[in-house]
């Protein structure tokens, strides 16, 4: 299943403190993009490997993390990424 592999993969890269993703492509269905393949997810993460990055560098890592993911099995991807500090 797609959500376990991206559960997965940002923990291991980027060791979160916290990490909830939503599959939200249901909503999307008959969109134009939905006939590509590939779902919609939202990720809320929280790491101290974001420490120091900017917003764009903190997507890029978390690309990175998911690789070929974002090819076939990512269609869109919300993101919202915090640093530990960022949230107390």
């Amino acid at each position: 299943m797609t959500i376990d592999l991206i559960k997965t993969l940002l923990t291991n890269a980027l060791a979160p403190e916290s990490l909830e993703l939503a599959d939200n492509s249901h909503a999307h269905a008959g969109h134009a993009g939905a006939q590509s393949g590939g779902g919609h997810y939202h990720v809320r993460i929280v790491s101290s490997a974001f420490d120091g990055k900017s917003m764009v560098q903190r997507h890029q890592l978390i690309y990175n993390a998911l690789g070929d993911l974002m090819k076939h099995e990512i269609h869109a991807l919300g993101i919202e990424a915090f640093t530990p500090t960022e949230l107390n």
